[in-house]
């Protein structure tokens, strides 16, 4: 497989979504979220934090957190690739049982390699309830790669090429002017991701979808610094496995 053309950019800097059936936990992993948030807001400029809260507002105004698919919702089966090109399908994986969907934005991302991170450390708990992590990111399939070995991440990591599947769960957003030259010029989305990508990006979302494909458990929030508590997650397949 082709080496991705750039170095890594989070080595072991160790990721992936306003609604939920259970109450919100200040737990471990907002934790820690919140501290990469402050040290990065200790040293910003000014108008890096002005054009950030410009972005994240304009995002809360299109109500994208409520026309997304929610709990209750029967979850659209799709058919995507892993980093070595085999085909994976939704349907498939829930023969087997539950399954947590997540997105992240990409291994650029800091906020995503804290909560995958997380996602790793709490796989070995899904599993022994029955469920299977999936984890979805626009990124191309020989960045995906790297992503996943560079993380010795224990979970599917699908490549979603061009947003396909976040367009049909309604988590896609378009990134203004001034974040998407910000983006290309820091992180090369456009190389990462593919040209027709790289002017957006899907909410770092996470469901719990249940065998017979209904979301029964739904994150949902603009500010993509905060993200699902593997807690809260663990809880929706424990209610979700006693038949609640």
């Amino acid at each position: 497989m082709t080496r991705s053309p750039f170095p890594s950019l989070a080595p072991l800097l160790i990721l992936i979504f306003v609604a939920s059936t259970l109450p919100a936990v200040a737990g471990d992993l907002q934790e820690q979220l919140d501290a990469r948030r402050d040290a990065f807001l200790e040293r910003a400029s000014p108008d890096i934090i002005k054009s950030q809260k410009k972005a994240l507002a304009d995002l809360q105004k299109t109500g994208i957190t409520e026309q997304a698919l929610n709990v209750g919702d029967k979850a659209p089966d799709f058919t995507l690739g892993d980093p070595d090109g085999k085909q994976v399908r939704l349907s498939d994986i829930l023969k087997n049982g539950p399954v947590v969907l997540t997105w992240y934005r990409g291994a650029w991302c800091p906020y995503c390699n804290i909560a995958l991170a997380s996602l790793t450390k709490h796989n070995d708990k899904f599993q022994k309830l029955g469920a299977t992590l999936v984890a979805l990111t626009p990124e191309l399939p020989d960045t995906n790669s790297e992503t996943v070995k560079e993380q010795g991440l224990p979970f599917e990591v699908l490549s979603d090429i061009d947003h396909q599947v976040a367009d049909r769960y309604g988590l896609v957003f378009k990134l203004n002017d001034d974040t998407r030259e910000r983006y290309q010029e820091k992180f090369k989305l456009v190389e990462r991701s593919g040209e027709k990508a790289a002017d957006r990006l899907p909410l770092a979302a996470t469901y719990v979808i249940g065998t017979d494909g209904v979301i029964t458990y739904a994150f949902l929030d603009a500010d993509y610094r905060r993200r699902a508590e593997p807690e809260e997650i663990l809880a929706a397949l424990e209610k979700l496995r006693g038949g609640e």
